[in-house]
């Protein structure tokens, strides 16, 4: 996957920035594996705006796909098609032994004609799923699970990988982007490869308007509110919060720089063997 730049004859053209798809190879997806995607604008059940800055955009059908691998048997991939709903492409595969189509994420390396396959005593190839038990030390992984047949929820974005450092036991030891190393069940299952399509970390739309296709409402800042809309907000000209000194804060006065947001007794402290960034506050 690659980007494309434009000339810089408007000012939305300047710093664009977009991928070339030159990668997919087929443009309708499979109706059998479609589903219809409401929209909420970001408004829950009482039609109070819950998330902020959702709205509009384009028509999108959500695709089916398999996080969970547990169907036996070989399958060909027998297209790389493109998802609206996530930022990594979709392998559409088809099963030798009865014909059935399926949606995998598409990792580095996976091309049409490609065989992959699932279940324990199958090769550690790209685009394989088997338990970490059989997975060799070092290697890439992706779309982890964090149970046992629930499907994988780990790594599934573009560019994502973890990779699997050790086994301790019944466990074994995920380490993360973002350096935390994390212990996941062995009977846990994982699929071999990075997530392709990197570049999308590098994608510049160049306009507000793309943004509003892909249901991004504007966002505006609270300094420039008044005080009743924002504790940011007031004073007279550009100041930092009606006049004074004031931390950055959300609109609900939850503070946004350097106070934690996790719970101190959370059930999941217990599979996090080391925490992100330790090695810079030198704990474990």
């Amino acid at each position: 996957m690659g980007l494309k730049k434009f000339r810089p004859l408007t000012p939305a053209n300047r710093f664009k920035a977009l991928p070339d798809f030159a990668e997919i190879t087929k443009t309708r997806p499979e109706k059998k594996l479609l589903q219809p995607k409401r929209r909420s604008g970001g408004r829950n059940n009482n039609g109070r705006i819950t998330t902020r800055h959702i709205g509009g955009g384009h028509k999108q059908n959500y695709r089916l796909v398999d996080f969970k691998r547990k169907k036996q048997g070989a399958a060909t991939v027998i297209a790389i098609e493109y998802d609206p709903n996530r930022t990594c492409r979709i392998a559409l595969i088809e099963y030798t032994a009865d014909k059935e189509r399926a949606y995998i994420l598409a990792p580095i390396g996976l091309g049409v004609g490609a065989t992959v396959a699932a279940g324990k005593g199958v090769e550690p190839n790209v685009g394989n799923a088997l338990p970490l038990s059989e997975i060799p030390l070092g290697t890439s992984l992706h779309n982890v699970e964090l149970q046992p047949g629930r499907g994988g929820q780990m790594a599934r974005s573009a560019g994502a990988q973890v990779i699997l450092n050790n086994r301790e036991g019944d466990y074994a030891l995920i380490k993360m982007p973002s350096g935390e190393i994390r212990r996941v069940h062995v009977t846990c299952k994982a699929t071999i490869g990075q997530v392709g399509n990197v570049e999308h970390m590098n994608v510049s739309s160049g306009k507000a308007g793309r943004s509003r296709w892909q249901g991004v409402r504007p966002t505006v800042r609270g300094m420039v509110m008044n005080p009743v809309d924002h504790p940011m907000g007031g004073g007279q000209g550009k100041s930092k919060g009606g006049g004074g000194r004031h931390h950055p804060m959300s609109p609900w006065g939850q503070l946004a720089k350097g106070f934690k947001t996790r719970r101190k007794h959370k059930p999941s402290d217990r599979f996090i063997l080391q925490r992100k960034n330790a090695t810079k506050k030198g704990v474990m």
